[in-house]
């Protein structure tokens, strides 16, 4: 049956294979780090970088949020508007889990009726909702009003967040 030579044995085999692993570790890392020192040898060739380089290919990126509202496609604002629908509803005066979004742009900041869960972030940074305010708050709301209880990550692309700011715009108001 089980007895006590049974798991003594067992226990001394974990107990084995724990010591090879330990001392395998050892071994590898002084294998490793054999010589010491390093990082302190002098590099044998060194890559000279501009260092005015990266502003020209920021600049290169994309559109800037103007030139892209300027060309926005509403159509495709209405879709990228999916992922808000979780939360906001664009119906006058049925908010949801967040204010409804019917007329925003161009409407003061906090100031749908019937809706009392504001954080009091969004007023500290912004009166109106402009195009430009929607889409820095798009872009990075926690990061555009710290402190907003908003939850969503964001909207990286810039085409995206002018599309949604299109089709918002183009609803009610």
């Amino acid at each position: 049956m089980f007895d006590t030579m049974i798991l003594t044995k067992v226990i001394g085999g974990f107990c084995g294979a724990l010591l090879v692993f330990l001392l395998g570790a050892w071994a590898a890392e002084e294998l490793y780090h054999m010589g010491g020192g390093h990082g302190e040898e002098q590099q044998a060739y060194s890559i000279e970088v501009p260092e005015t380089g990266g502003e020209e290919e920021a600049a290169e990126e994309g559109p800037t949020f103007m030139e892209a509202f300027e060309v926005a496609d509403v159509g495709a604002g209405e879709r990228v508007f999916g992922k808000c629908r979780a939360c906001h509803n664009l119906e006058d005066g049925a908010n949801a889990v967040g204010p409804h979004l019917y007329g925003v742009v161009g409407r003061d900041v906090g100031s749908v009726g019937g809706y009392s869960a504001y954080s009091g972030a969004l007023s500290q940074v912004a009166d109106v909702w402009t195009p430009e305010n929607l889409n820095g708050f798009l872009e990075d709301p926690r990061g555009w009003a710290t402190g907003t209880s908003m939850g969503f990550n964001g909207l990286p692309k810039v085409e995206d967040r002018a599309n949604l700011i299109a089709y918002l715009d183009s609803v009610g108001g």
